[in-house]
């Protein structure tokens, strides 16, 4: 389907995703399948005043194709059956594979994930958050840093049946102060590949060019220079950040 269609044609709705805690509805643009979250069914949030969440998710989209890595799945704004509002296209995901779980604290499997915390769950047993060890995750958990994503939780990671994996529910990104709420703490401490540096590069140069006039119509101008400024701050650290602040540093529910 072409992009004028994308953003013109008639988007059908087929349903409603209930367990959101903003209005999110399932629907198709002729023969491709979205999601349709109005601007109208947004919620207010204590700690996000004034913002408008579904242009914060078209501004993580926008700086995620600077980023690289096909982190987050296409995403716009256009008019729906409730006004305008975010639209992405649909991802099948593959039910049989997991990129968070929760184990019992004596199997966390020694190679191929990371351990985030242990805890109890209602029962009293010892469980352990994890995550697997993969390129795509961790491209993600950069990503999370310099958008700063505060609710990165486990059910917001897509896992597709090729094995990428692509990253959804952005509204609570972008804030001037820091916010970090992640599942993704597994490489807590552990220096930045060539590859990642050049990539947090690329959205601080572009924030000076095209990327930057995108994002002037979605953000804050305090906002951007929040942007630039963990840009920066991340190139100049050289490795992934730890929890910072009183803040809870990960989101609730974890899923």
């Amino acid at each position: 389907m072409s992009e004028s269609d994308l953003l013109t044609a008639e988007l059908t709705l087929t349903g409603r995703i209930t367990t959101a805690s903003n209005a999110t509805f399932l629907g198709h643009i002729g023969e491709v399948k979205v999601v349709y979250k109005p601007i109208a069914g947004e919620s207010p949030l204590w700690d996000f005043p004034g913002a408008i969440l579904a242009h914060r998710e078209v501004a993580t989209y926008l700086v995620s194709q600077v980023f690289g890595g096909d982190v987050v799945p296409r995403t716009w704004l256009r008019d729906g059956p409730f006004g305008e509002g975010m639209v992405q296209l649909w991802q099948d995901e593959d039910a049989a594979q997991s990129a968070v779980d929760l184990v019992a604290a004596d199997v966390v499997p020694e190679t191929g994930w990371r351990q985030v915390l242990e805890g109890q769950d209602e029962n009293g047993r010892m469980v352990a958050l994890v995550h697997e060890d993969s390129a795509a995750l961790r491209r993600m958990a950069v990503f999370d840093v310099i958008v700063n994503n505060a609710d990165r939780k486990g059910a917001h990671i897509l896992a597709m049946p090729t094995g990428h994996r692509y990253g959804v529910d952005h509204g609570l990104t972008f804030h001037r102060d820091h916010k970090l709420r992640t599942v993704l703490w597994g490489w807590l401490g552990e220096p930045l590949t060539t590859e990642e540096h050049h990539a947090v590069a690329r959205v601080r140069d572009a924030l000076s060019g095209e990327l930057g006039q995108q994002l002037a119509d979605l953000l804050t101008i305090e906002e951007i220079a929040s942007l630039a400024a963990r840009c920066e701050r991340l190139r100049q650290e050289g490795q992934f950040p730890a929890p910072a602040g009183d803040m809870p540093a990960v989101p609730w529910p974890l899923f």
